[in-house]
């Protein structure tokens, strides 16, 4: 009974961790270019005497790096990526961050950015700003080249291979930086190929992460429900210990 309530705490905190991955795999299934995460974790083992206790330890999470759909939008500026390459951006702060939602824009002054705002970059991590009148009228072809009747190659949009991407940390809307402290390894793709009038969708499958998702309530439930069964149980022999014989 002892080793009882560690256990099932253990058990609890990596369900906790699980439960709130999956409920941003959920919220984010309809976000273009977005990539779930899973967990990662094992159990580590306790000889105490003849006896052994378990302990669940996280091990982290990692990227599910699958391609997701490509809807055609038939948006100028909608490019879905087929390939394991990443979009690099440059965020208002200043950060280079890489994803794969494809949804651009051109701002006010004429540069290529994403739904956040963030700078769309080149293949030699420059911006990308378009002449004015062009942007409607661009052709981007499958390596990303750009180009627009008239004026002739805009540039090239970058597409980066990220050989350390699940040691990437996640900053929002589907986007990636590298650990702190560390450069980013990132090198150019040319084998995957760029699609204009196209989105990728998210890879997650709502459904099957809506079962993962009540499969790990009922297991916190019972975990709990474990805990406050043990407490129980040393309640009630603190009790007969201090009623007088």
């Amino acid at each position: 009974m002892e080793s009882s309530t560690p256990v099932t705490l253990s058990l609890t905190s990596v369900l906790k961790r699980n439960l709130d991955l999956t409920a941003n795999n959920i919220a984010n299934a309809n976000t273009a270019g977005f990539k779930g995460e899973r967990m990662s974790f094992d159990s580590y083992v306790v000889k105490s005497g003849g006896s052994e206790t378990s302990f669940v330890i996280d091990q982290g999470s990692f990227l599910d790096s699958r391609q997701g759909s490509v809807e055609y939008t038939g948006n100028a500026l909608d490019l879905a990526l087929q390939g394991v390459g990443w979009f690099s951006y440059r965020t208002p702060e200043g950060e280079i961050s890489y994803g794969r939602n494809g949804q651009f824009h051109v701002d006010s002054v004429g540069n290529l950015v994403t739904l956040n705002g963030d700078k769309v970059l080149d293949d030699g991590g420059g911006e990308i700003a378009f002449p004015p009148d062009t942007a409607s009228s661009a052709i981007i072809s499958a390596d990303g080249s750009i180009s627009a009747p008239d004026v002739g190659t805009i540039a090239k949009i970058g597409v980066f291979t990220l050989p350390d991407l699940q040691s990437y940390e996640r900053i929002g809307a589907g986007r990636f930086v590298p650990p702190a402290g560390q450069a980013s390894q990132a090198y150019i793709d040319d084998s995957t190929r760029v699609m204009q009038g196209a989105l990728e969708g998210s890879n997650v499958q709502p459904i099957l992460e809506m079962s993962r998702l009540i499969d790990i309530q009922r297991a916190y439930e019972r975990s709990t429900k474990l805990m406050d069964g043990a407490d129980e149980l040393r309640r009630k022999a603190l009790q007969q210990i201090g009623r007088p014989a």
